[in-house]
């Protein structure tokens, strides 16, 4: 009884860390996943170009069991963290100009960018990707392991970063 007594304690620190291990692998590669699905929407030309929207919709559709927010989809791409256990999805041009770019009609609402942001001021001043621009899907997720030793060694959080660069087809 004694040995186990001083034996429980280590296994099952072991036992969660390697679920725990295993939930951050999971979560790695699903968002992997989720990224390089929502970049391929984002490029491919077509008579309808795809929108934030739809880049956004594919991208969730391929995180299973991951929560995905978009709080502001053309960026910036911020240092803050998210909530707990959800992710941020951002879509840009991997280094976006910093002044507008005057475009076709047919453009203004193609991924990478929304003229409305140059005159809200909420999110970032992206242009929209075109003349096969590089564009990049990102994801920025919280992750908060459910073992409390784990929890308190990593401050209640595991921050995960993917992202896509492909060129775009129009």
């Amino acid at each position: 009884m004694v040995e186990f007594a001083l034996v429980a304690p280590l296994l099952l620190l072991l036992l969660f860390g390697i679920v725990d291990f295993g939930r951050v692998i999971y979560t790695y590669v699903t968002i992997n996943q989720a990224v390089n699905e929502g970049v391929r929407t984002a490029i491919r030309d077509s008579a309808l170009l795809p929108t934030n929207a739809d880049v956004e919709t594919a991208v969730k559709q391929h995180a299973v069991d991951v929560v995905l927010a978009n709080p502001c989809p053309n960026g910036p791409i911020t240092a803050a963290t998210p909530p707990p256990n959800q992710g941020w999805v951002y879509i840009t041009e991997p280094d976006p100009p910093s002044t507008p770019e005057a475009l076709s009609p047919t453009l203004q609402d193609a991924p990478g960018g929304q003229m409305w942001a140059f005159s809200t001021g909420s999110c970032s001043a992206t242009n929209p990707a075109h003349d096969h621009a590089p564009l990049q899907v990102s994801i920025r997720y919280n992750f908060v392991p459910f073992t409390p030793l784990i929890r308190q060694i990593t401050a209640n959080s595991i921050i995960i970063t993917a992202a896509a660069v492909y060129n775009t087809e129009y």
